[in-house]
């Protein structure tokens, strides 16, 4: 159970590094990172998809590395 738990937490981290090529995209990728993050932790995913989706937005415009 703690090994599922530790690859579920590292596809998150994947999923929120990664940019989308638009803001729509960049918002549904960090939102589905942060709505899996927050059901791994038993938080309440539909904050968890919030804060994932601005956080990607926010660090997607703010790199040079992202579109």
């Amino acid at each position: 159970m703690r090994f599922s738990r530790l690859i579920l937490v590292a596809a998150t981290c994947a999923g929120l590094a990664a940019c989308g090529d638009t803001t729509g995209e960049q918002a549904i990728l960090g939102g589905g990172a942060g709505a899996v993050g927050a059901a791994v932790l038993n938080a309440d995913p539909l904050f968890g998809a919030a804060v994932g989706a601005a956080g990607n937005v926010l660090y997607c415009k703010t790199q040079n590395t992202c579109n």
